[in-house]
């Protein structure tokens, strides 16, 4: 797509280029020297993939340090951190839900008319947008957003473990630039360079971009249609099968827990006693799935069709392609999980951090969202109220503590 370019400005040295990239000069006040030096030296590289001298400038000017929280956010990543009942309450629970329902209705024309084009399922698409951007929420947080091409070159430049992907991504990135499809100021993502309403990384942008809306442009900065179509496109190249399930809870006897991460067909999962809560049988015996138990053999497991593992080429991690798909379940009105996590005896699920908010909304401890997350504002309201009532102020949502304000 994008040949190196025979003019004469593609064959300006790297010295000529240096002297004409101002920004990049050794003498503009607060640079860091090292930054500086390595943005000019990666030059090179991006002219042998076509990013012409002009572009190089345009994307650079005035960067004149590393992003400063860049790499401390490339340290922590929540998939990984958190239990997986931690992780999925954060991102599948009434609010979730409710908005997604809302997106559903607001958005309904284009979801129609992606559905039909690509045979992805509007709900699976609805639960990517949630999980990515809160639904374009982050876009509007100016602390969540980043200038890609700096937040990649600081990878690039100071975290040897992603240093080549954040060099490729960068190429790809400075190819969106020169596209046209979108400005210097709107070339925002996160810390590793996901941009838009779907997160793409630059990379998947170039494979996958849709202009949906038809207005000349693959924006998935600002057009939602662009968005959600690049997300199905993804997902449809990649293998999804229209009019199937991403995968089943089950309960797990003990005498089958030891087959977790094998695959077999539905059919022979039943033979071994695996069954739906719902007491719902299975839609075709014949497909092949794969059993999970992300919280262990006293959890509840999860029989992964192929559909499952097609969006974890949206996101690698099992814990993201489950959240995907109970949220797609619940958008869908199927209702939610129906067996608990093994949780900390005390603990609350997801139901009941919702309650304990509400009910410290209602008695004036909390003036927050309530949205089952327990930040610095959950934690003071806690605080407050043990506090006044002779408790011991930890701040920790806890069974006696909603037992409590029931009272």
């Amino acid at each position: 797509m994008f040949k190196p370019a025979k003019t004469l400005l593609a064959r300006i040295s790297v010295a000529t280029f240096l002297l004409v990239g101002a920004p990049f000069s050794s003498g503009v006040a607060h640079a860091d020297a090292g930054f500086q030096q390595w943005i000019q030296d990666f030059y090179k590289t991006a002219a042998k993939s076509g990013i012409t001298a002009q572009t190089y400038r345009q994307a650079f000017a005035g960067v004149k340090t590393p992003d400063p929280t860049v790499l401390e956010k490339a340290r922590y990543q929540p998939e990984f951190k958190h239990k997986i009942w931690e992780y999925v309450d954060s991102r599948v629970n009434p609010y979730t839900r409710g908005v997604g329902q809302e997106m559903a209705a607001k958005h309904e024309r284009t979801l129609n008319a992606i559905e039909k084009h690509f045979g992805v399922d509007r709900t699976i698409l609805l639960a990517i947008w949630s999980m990515e951007s809160n639904y374009g929420a982050i876009l509007e947080k100016e602390d969540r957003l980043h200038y890609v091409p700096r937040a990649l070159a600081t990878l690039a430049y100071a975290d040897d473990r992603r240093a080549k992907f954040a060099r490729t991504q960068l190429i790809a990135a400075l190819k969106i630039l020169q596209s046209g499809d979108i400005t210097p100021r709107e070339l925002t993502g996160s810390w590793a360079g996901a941009m838009g309403h779907t997160q793409f990384i630059p990379t998947s942008y170039l494979l996958y971009a849709i202009d949906a809306d038809g207005n000349g442009h693959r924006d998935i900065w600002n057009s939602v249609p662009d968005a959600l179509a690049t997300a199905a496109n993804l997902l449809k190249k990649n293998g999804w099968r229209t009019g199937e399930t991403w995968g089943y809870e089950v309960v797990v006897p003990a005498s089958a827990a030891r087959y977790s991460g094998q695959s077999k067909t539905l059919a022979q999962w039943q033979k071994l006693g695996l069954a739906r809560p719902n007491g719902k049988g299975f839609r075709n015996p014949d497909q092949r799935a794969e059993l999970k138990m992300p919280a262990g053999g006293n959890g509840p497991g999860f029989l992964m069709t192929r559909n499952f593992f097609v969006i974890k080429r949206y996101n690698a991690s099992d814990s993201y392609a489950l959240g995907v798909g109970l949220l797609a379940d619940q958008i869908a009105g199927y209702g939610g999980m129906q067996q608990r996590w093994p949780r900390p005896d005390g603990s609350l699920d997801v139901s009941e951090k919702f309650e304990l908010q509400s009910r410290l909304k209602q008695m004036g401890y909390y003036d927050g969202e309530v949205d089952g997350n327990f930040g610095s504002g959950s934690k003071a309201a806690i605080q407050a109220f043990q506090q006044r009532n002779g408790m011991t102020p930890d701040g920790q949502p806890t069974q006696h503590l909603l037992n409590l304000l029931r009272k």
